[in-house]
């Protein structure tokens, strides 16, 4: 099968309905790749004069920082970025993962899973298949013989079948026309982890359903898991948003800044701090004109960088 997104249900047109969404993960403050993607999120909805949303992404509760949901807001506040609605927080999102869940599983699309990740490297070693470091392990179908089931113990995980060929085809904003065979590099995915946590996978697709958006402007680390998204958005009856990954802030070794890799916090202690740390996301944004230039207020550079990003070729 594959699966473009022409074939999905299509969306109301952008400039009667757009919204789109900023979704951190509260597992520190925002960093200098995290502002470049709220900006970059922020500027898109702004263009199009539709509504951006705020999604607390605390669906992996062990990772979650006491306090680091509240420090984003402040330093998204401090830096003009207002959100239109009332944050969505994962946490309490955990019916409506479990209902779309359900669902999967009563149609016959799921099944049950105990393999461990030592388990599956061994099971792909033994076939000679070898996985990249950074890489996600192939699963490579061991469980497979239990879908169908309905009824299992909490502490399993739970796997979607995927069909024999799953070749998803998109078009990214930025990035132009993509594919990705979930076959050959993914394999069928988890949708709850044996510790009964709901994926990121799962989770980011019903919310966005759930909130109507229309629009996903996010890193480029997440570009792989597009695909995904884009079978379950399907299977689950989902209409599929348009999607634009913007460029990584990288550290001095070349990897994404991230909190894993201590990334420091962006400094919004002042208002002129914080339009400097603005001003360094728009030239990474390719807003260079804009960043270089001399601002009175925050306000007066999200204004011309709206206009700027207007006038991008997205």
């Amino acid at each position: 099968m594959i699966l473009a997104v022409s074939d999905l249900q299509k969306l109301p047109s952008p400039a009667r309905a757009y919204r789109g969404r900023f979704a951190p993960s509260p597992t520190g403050p925002l960093h200098a790749g995290s502002l470049v993607a709220a900006l970059g999120s922020w500027l898109d909805a702004r263009a199009h004069q539709g509504q951006w949303l705020l999604r607390i992404e605390d669906v992996d509760t062990p990772r979650s920082v006491f306090g680091a949901a509240q420090q984003i807001e402040a330093q998204l506040l401090a830096c003009g970025l207002q959100w239109d609605e009332e944050p969505m927080w994962q946490s309490k999102q955990q019916e409506s993962y479990q209902k779309a869940l359900n669902q999967l599983i009563e149609e016959g699309q799921l099944y049950p899973c105990n393999c461990s990740r030592q388990t599956i490297a061994k099971t792909l070693e033994a076939l000679g298949i070898e996985t990249e470091r950074h890489q996600d392990l192939v699963y490579p179908g061991s469980c497979r013989g239990k879908l169908g089931r309905k009824n299992e113990e909490p502490s399993t995980a739970w796997r979607i079948a995927l069909p024999k060929y799953c070749a998803i085809e998109f078009e990214d904003r930025a990035l132009g026309h993509q594919i990705q065979n979930l076959n050959q590099e993914v394999g069928d995915f988890v949708l709850r982890r044996s510790d009964g946590l709901f994926t990121y996978q799962l989770a980011v697709v019903v919310d966005d359903a759930e909130q109507g958006i229309t629009h996903v402007v996010r890193g480029e680390d997440l570009l792989s898991n597009t695909a995904r998204q884009i079978y379950l958005q399907k299977v689950l009856h989902y209409p599929t948003p348009e999607y634009l990954h913007l460029p990584l802030v990288l550290d001095e070794f070349g990897e994404k800044l991230s909190k894993q890799t201590l990334a420091n916090a962006i400094d919004t202690s002042t208002p002129a701090d914080a339009l400097n740390a603005l001003e360094q996301a728009a030239n990474h944004l390719g807003l260079q004109e804009i960043a270089k230039q001399a601002h009175q207020s925050i306000g007066e550079f999200l204004s011309a960088a709206t206009a700027a990003w207007k006038k991008k070729c997205y």
